[in-house]
C-alpha cells in the first residue's frame, strides 16, 4: 500500500513539473497581455488596451493575415505531396531507389535551418537568373520553402498511419472489381483522415512558427509575423504582442481541442468497425 502511494504521488509530481515547464510560460504571457504598463515584465493595473490597440495596428495585423495565409496553403500543398510520397514509400516498397526515395524525402528533418533556407535562397536566384522566375522574393517563396520542408514532417506522420492500416482491405476492394484509384479515395483515405489532419496541423504550426528560413527566402516587401517580431524584440518587447499571443494561442487551442475529438471519433469508430468485422 505505501509502495503503491508512493508510485501514486510520484507520478502526480512528475505531471505537475512536466506541466510547469510546458504551460507556465504561455500563462505569464496571458497574464502580461492585460498588464497597462508598457513594460511587459513590471505589472501595473489591469486593462485591455493593448487588445483595442491591437485591432489599429495595420502592419501587426497584415503580418499576421500574411502568415496565415503562407502557413495554410504550405501546409494543404504539404498535406498533398506528403501523402503521395508516404503511399509510394509504404504502398510501393520494391521499386528501384525505393531506399533512396524515402532518404531523400525526409532528408528535411535533420537538416539545419540555416542550410535549408541557404539552399532554397541559391535555388531561387538561380531559378530568376536562369527563367526568369521568381523575379522578387516574397510571399510566393516563403509558401514553397514551407511547402519544401514541411512535406517531410507530413511524409512522416502519414507513413506511421499507412503501416497500421490492414492492407487485406484495400485487396479486398481490388478483388471486387474496385481500381486503384477509387480504393485510394474510398477506402484509404478516410482510413488515414486522422493522420492526415494531424499531418496538416503540424505543417501550419511549423510554417507559422518559421524565421530562419523566411529570412532567406524573402525580401523586404514579405514581412510576416515570426520577422516582425523577431525585429521588435531586438528593440523591446512590445505588449501588442502578447496580446496577440494569447489571441493565436486560445485559437490554436480551440481548433486543437476540436481535433483531438474528432480524431478520438474516429480512432473509435475504427476499432468498433473493426472488432465487427
Amino acid at each position: 500500500m505505501t509502495i503503491a502511494l508512493f508510485f501514486r504521488c510520484l507520478k502526480g509530481l512528475i505531471f505537475l513539473v512536466v506541466f510547469s515547464f510546458l504551460y507556465i510560460p504561455m500563462i505569464i504571457l496571458i497574464v502580461y497581455s492585460f498588464n497597462s504598463s508598457r513594460l511587459v515584465t513590471v505589472w501595473a493595473n489591469f486593462s485591455v488596451k493593448w487588445y483595442f490597440e491591437l485591432i489599429h495596428n495595420e502592419t501587426l495585423l497584415k503580418a499576421v493575415g500574411l502568415s496565415l495565409s503562407i502557413a495554410a496553403g504550405a501546409a494543404t500543398f504539404a498535406v498533398v505531396l506528403g501523402t503521395l510520397a508516404a503511399y509510394a514509400i509504404i504502398r510501393f516498397r520494391r521499386f528501384r531507389g525505393a531506399n533512396l526515395f524515402s532518404f531523400m524525402t525526409t532528408a528535411p528533418l535533420v537538416m539545419p535551418d540555416v542550410i535549408t533556407g541557404l539552399a532554397l535562397l541559391l535555388l531561387f536566384v538561380g531559378m530568376g537568373q536562369v527563367l526568369g522566375w521568381p523575379k522578387d522574393r516574397g510571399a510566393i517563396t516563403i509558401w514553397m520553402a514551407h511547402a519544401t520542408f514541411c512535406t517531410a514532417y507530413v511524409t512522416v506522420v502519414i507513413s506511421a498511419r499507412l503501416r497500421e492500416l490492414d492492407k487485406s482491405i484495400e485487396e479486398a476492394a481490388l478483388d471486387l472489381g474496385a481500381n486503384p484509384l477509387k480504393v485510394f479515395f474510398i477506402i484509404t483515405l478516410p482510413m488515414i483522415a486522422p493522420a492526415l489532419v494531424s499531418g496538416w496541423l503540424l505543417a501550419f504550426t511549423l510554417s507559422l512558427d518559421d524565421v530562419v528560413i523566411a529570412n532567406f527566402v524573402t525580401g523586404p516587401g514579405a514581412m510576416t509575423l515570426p520577422k516582425l517580431i523577431f525585429s521588435k524584440v531586438r528593440l523591446g518587447v512590445d505588449p501588442q504582442i502578447n496580446a496577440l499571443a494569447t489571441i493565436i494561442l486560445l485559437i490554436v487551442g480551440i481548433i486543437g481541442f476540436i481535433s483531438w475529438l474528432w480524431m478520438r471519433k474516429a480512432e473509435r469508430r475504427h476499432i468498433h468497425e473493426t472488432r465487427m468485422s
